[in-house]
Order: structure tokens, then C-alpha cells, then sequence
């Protein structure tokens, strides 16, 4: 007696199924893992615009104005803005800004003067991205910049620098 023909199956082989579950089990546990710094962390951070205003509101809350010197199109920046600036800005950690060091848009400096962030950025000697500044309500720098990415110390690096500034903050003469 001949068989008859089988129907396709609506499920996948058993194999294609156990590759569909590790699939998803994976994606979500990257999901779990990066997904919440993903959220926390925005595409870019507040625009430095008055950095007479923005160093003084730092100031009052004893932090250094965290300034994020970028190109656009920078992978570099990105990391440094997505993995570090983000989060800790995004937790109150840090007040920061960022500012496109190619850009004509016009910039209150600390004295008060107007500028465009391309000349704040050049007569801040700013010729790499990512650099990260801490400055003063004044606009002095509190701490050495950090310039370019070292992607393995970076974050000690960062917490350094913001140690350093916070000290030299809270030392000067109010």
C-alpha cells in the first residue's frame, strides 16, 4: 500500500527551533545587558550654549562643567558620549554640555562674549576628538583635558580627571 504524502509541518525542524530559541535567549540578554545604558544614555548631550551660565549652575552644585569637544560622524565620540558622559549625566552625576569643534553656532564664553564653538574650541588648542574639558564658572580648566579615546582605561582615566577638578573646585576661594 503506497503512503500517502506527509503535509508540511506549520513548525521548523527541531534543530531550527533550538537555533530560534538561543537567538532569542541571547538577544535578550544583550538587551538586559546594554539596553538599559542605551536608554540612559542620549544621542547627544545638551548643547553647550552659555558656558557663563552652564559653568555657574555646575558651580552651585559643586561640580565642574563636563564639556565634550566632538566632530560629527565620530565613532570615538560616540563611545566616549554613549559609554561615559551619557550615563553619568543622565544619573546627575555630572553636569556636561557638547559642543561640534567644526560648528559656527554661536557660543556664550565664561566671560561672557560671544563666540561660535569652532573659535572656543581652536582657542582652547582643541585639534582632537573626542576632548573632554573641566572647567570653572570662569571657563578654567580644573583638570588636564582628556583627548582621544584609550578604550581600555578611559573610564579610570575620566573618574581621575573628574576627581581632580572636583578637588580643585572645591579648593578655590569662593
Amino acid at each position: 500500500m503506497p503512503s500517502l504524502p506527509r503535509a508540511p509541518s506549520p513548525m521548523p525542524p527541531p534543530c531550527a527551533r533550538a537555533r530560534h530559541a538561543v537567538a532569542a535567549v541571547l538577544l535578550g540578554a544583550a538587551l538586559l545587558a546594554g539596553g538599559a545604558s542605551a536608554l540612559a544614555a542620549p544621542a547627544h548631550l545638551p548643547p553647550a550654549t552659555d558656558l557663563a551660565a552652564q559653568g555657574a549652575a555646575a558651580a552651585g552644585k559643586g561640580e565642574p562643567l563636563v564639556v565634550l569637544v566632538s566632530l560629527p560622524g565620530c565613532v570615538y565620540c560616540e563611545t566616549v558620549r554613549r559609554n561615559y558622559l551619557g550615563p553619568q549625566a543622565a544619573a546627575g552625576e555630572i553636569e556636561a554640555r557638547e559642543l561640534d569643534m567644526t560648528a559656527a553656532t554661536p557660543l556664550r564664553n565664561a566671560d561672557g562674549t560671544m563666540t561660535t564653538a569652532r573659535d572656543w574650541a581652536r582657542s582652547h588648542n582643541v585639534s582632537v576628538a573626542p576632548t573632554v574639558l573641566f572647567l570653572d564658572a570662569r571657563g578654567r580648566s580644573l583638570a588636564a583635558p582628556l583627548q582621544g579615546l584609550q578604550p581600555d582605561f578611559y573610564g579610570a582615566y575620566l573618574e581621575q580627571a573628574l576627581d581632580q577638578a572636583r578637588a580643585a573646585l572645591a579648593a578655590a576661594p569662593r
